[in-house]
């Protein structure tokens, strides 16, 4: 597999778990800010739609089609970070599927030493390629599938990048080891 399509697939597959951790929840669970920075599931798939749209989209003369509010002048900070009422799961992902739709087919039409722009990176970096975005990109969305995993197992104790997943651990005391080792070092 060559790097571009490595790299693709990487992203195709950090898409989709983060997509995935919204299986099975009510609106609330999937809304419902479980960390003290506010970090909720659906806010993620918002957020992840709104850094494809742009890095796959303006950043190469290709813009997403569809207007995204929380990119406009007066959007309070980390509007891209949580949904309103009015703003549905399954709207949300769907905006989300159309945005990898767009970002693949800027993908697929590109090398990966294609130029762009992204005009909010300070000057020294913002001239770049579709190989050093799609490092970004891919980086992003496994950093915040990442942080959708942790939300999730708080949620309901699902863990794992898909269903079965052999490498998130199943409940055999091992959360109970790595607390009893902690407390051994705790101080006093």
């Amino acid at each position: 597999m060559d790097v571009k399509a490595h790299l693709h697939a990487a992203l195709r597959a950090g898409r989709e778990a983060v997509v995935w951790k919204l299986d099975g929840l009510s609106e609330y669970d999937a809304r419902r800010p479980l960390l003290p920075s506010g970090t909720n599931l659906v806010g993620l798939v918002k957020h992840l739609a709104g850094v494809e749209a742009g890095y796959f989209g303006s950043t190469f003369g290709r813009p997403f089609p569809e207007h995204l509010p929380w990119f406009a002048d007066d959007a309070q900070p980390e509007d891209d970070m949580w949904a309103r009422p009015g703003e549905s799961r399954d709207d949300l992902v769907a905006l989300y599927r159309r945005v990898w739709a767009h970002a693949d087919a800027t993908i697929e039409a590109l090398g990966l030493d294609a130029r762009g722009e992204v005009p909010h990176w300070p000057e020294p970096r913002r001239h770049v390629t579709l190989g050093q975005v799609l490092v970004h990109v891919v980086a992003e969305t496994h950093r915040h599938a990442g942080h959708a995993d942790a939300v999730r197992e708080l949620v309901d104790g699902a863990a794992g990048r898909h269903p079965g997943d052999p490498n998130a651990p199943a409940d055999t005391g091992h959360r109970d080891r790595v607390e009893a080792a902690a407390r051994a070092l705790r101080p006093g």
